[in-house]
């Protein structure tokens, strides 16, 4: 049996499927980790989504800022914006069934000194605390409140993480560190509004990884979310976002040897046409 971890897929469907091909996946005996993004912005999110549900147990998905944003607009809380391409999801006959299953999906997982996650984690946070505080979060999504929670959720503030951080605060920080991050200050505090070039960060921070002592050095984060950053592969560190959906490549790695597999995504529908 291998484990592999894929890469941003954001409703690149198409592409999906050549690399499950490119790995010669199978059900019965692999296992996929998924680092969130499944939809949005891409052509079919629709069948990404249907897909992912039907694979039960033999995929592990962790949630991505735009797959709360699909649960957050499935609500009504917050309107669609001009790129998104989430309508094949809102007016799908199945659409309660996979939101539903969406909103139980994990924040964070981790397993065997690996941990996934969307974006990042606070230079505080070890693995095992990390791993508490997402589950607070996922409570709040599959509860009965969760519309609440979704309500309430955006937002920049509070900006770092303190232990007394209570109520939807406490919450909003969680969320934003482990679907958002990408850039913070040595001391944890939180910045959003730079996507870029990790080499070039806004002044007095850095990317969230090269905190020097961070509480998570000890394990393997992979991650996604930060397209301008690319494909990295270095001890301790798998980023996997390549850029499928800006025409880029979608990538997998085999978590047992960290085996590398790739296909191309220019020129499908879609590629390239959204920033």
């Amino acid at each position: 049996m291998s484990t592999y971890a894929i890469g941003d897929i954001q409703g690149c469907f198409g592409a999906l499927q050549d690399l499950l091909e490119a790995i010669s996946f199978g059900p019965s005996r692999d296992r996929l980790w998924l680092v969130g993004d499944l939809v949005n912005r891409g052509p079919d999110s629709l069948a990404v989504l249907r897909w992912a549900r039907a694979m039960g147990d033999r995929v592990v998905t962790v949630l991505g800022n735009h797959d709360l944003h699909l649960l957050a607009v499935a609500e009504g809380f917050v309107p669609p914006h001009r790129n998104d391409t989430i309508q094949d999801v809102l007016q799908a006959p199945d659409r309660a069934e996979l939101l539903e299953w969406l909103r139980r999906q994990r924040l964070l997982h981790a397993q065997d000194g690996l941990v996934l996650v969307h974006a990042g984690l606070l230079p505080q946070w070890t693995p095992q605390q990390a791993q508490v505080l997402a589950r607070e979060v996922e409570q709040a999504l599959r509860g009965e409140a969760y519309r609440n929670f979704l309500e309430h959720m955006y937002g920049n503030r509070p900006n770092h993480w303190e232990d007394a951080h209570t109520g939807m605060g406490r919450l909003r920080v969680i969320t934003n560190a482990m679907t958002r991050l990408r850039f913070c200050t040595t001391g944890g505090e939180m910045e959003f509004a730079h996507k870029g070039d990790p080499d070039h960060p806004p002044e007095g921070f850095v990317p969230w990884f090269s905190v020097p002592h961070r509480a998570s050095r000890q394990a393997t984060v992979i991650f996604g979310h930060w397209s301008a950053l690319g494909l990295r592969m270095q001890e301790g560190l798998v980023a996997l976002d390549s850029g499928c959906l800006w025409g880029g490549r979608l990538s997998a790695v085999r978590l047992e040897d960290r085996r590398l597999f790739q296909v191309s995504c220019r020129g499908r529908p879609g590629s390239g046409h959204w920033r």
